[in-house]
């Protein structure tokens, strides 16, 4: 089923993960998702490296789940290190296999990584030739808190609108504050562009990766959170029940202003997700 049908029924409840690079990493997600499954979520998305073995993974998990499960799956697709011909015939290869959802992003290159030149540079690039090969429904990425390469919060509201306009939906990245969600739909639409943008949850259960990922997305680690967490640092289960709580208060603040759907960054694991479902009673919707 395509996004864009499950999101006209209604508010979408959806799950993100990404592909192991180890035995113990693979058991671990294959049972996040067994035990994520039984709360019906709307899709599942799986990220896409931007080299390595992880490129491959990201297709066979995909289609695995089309294959093994009941849910229904989005592949991430980054133009980073690739050709226009690579990029085409990976979604051709989605297309046969009977995917029908792909996040279309630019990406960012490793700097540990020695990859090829990206002959796409812009995720509205790889909308276009995946609009080419096949019937997707395609998301783009969007930023509450502007891109950390953006000169200005209007340019990253102005980039965003372009591609959204050619997308279908867009997820965000992660936040803590729901205003930064609100003001980001707010400016699209003063441009005209309307379509659904999807909410990034990341519970904040673990102080010091919560940290390195704001760090790297460019997006802030508010000192309000940060003095909840760190008033109980020395107790991991007291932090985890912090994360819990105010990823709970925050997705209660964006059903209630409107969101037409949360995207849970599980990490592959599915703990804090089935929490905040339960808080927020999501699996009898």
């Amino acid at each position: 089923m395509k996004i864009t049908e499950i999101l006209a029924r209604g508010p979408s409840y959806s799950f993100e993960f990404f592909p192991p690079r180890t035995p113990a990493a693979e058991a671990a997600m294959t049972a996040a998702l067994a035990e994520l499954e039984p709360l019906q979520p709307s899709y599942v998305s799986v990220t896409y490296g931007a080299g390595g073995s992880t490129r491959e993974k990201t297709h066979s998990i995909v289609t695995g789940i089309l294959r093994d499960t009941s849910i229904t799956p989005m592949a991430h697709l980054t133009c980073v290190g690739h050709s226009r011909q690579e990029l085409h015939d990976i979604v051709v290869r989605y297309r046969d296999a009977g995917i029908e959802n792909i996040l279309a992003l630019g990406g960012d290159a490793p700097k540990d990584l020695d990859l090829p030149p990206s002959e796409l540079e812009y995720a509205i690039e790889l909308v276009r030739l995946i609009r080419e090969v096949g019937d997707f429904a395609i998301g783009v990425a969007a930023h509450p808190e502007p891109h950390p390469r953006s000169q200005s919060i209007e340019a990253d509201r102005a980039h965003t609108a372009e591609k959204l306009s050619e997308a279908d939906f867009a997820i965000t990245q992660f936040f803590f504050d729901a205003a930064h969600y609100f003001d980001l739909v707010e400016s699209l639409h003063a441009t005209g562009v309307n379509r659904p943008v999807i909410a990034g949850i990341m519970p904040a259960t673990a102080i010091g990766s919560i940290k390195r990922m704001s760090e790297l997305q460019g997006s802030e680690f508010p000192a309000w959170l940060a003095k909840k967490l760190y008033a109980v640092e020395e107790d991991p289960e007291a932090v985890f029940a912090v994360g819990v709580e105010e990823a709970t208060r925050l997705c209660q603040e964006l059903i209630d202003g409107g969101v037409p759907g949360l995207h849970f960054y599980t990490m592959n694991r599915s703990r804090a997700t089935r929490m905040i479902y339960e808080n927020l009673d999501l699996a009898s919707t």
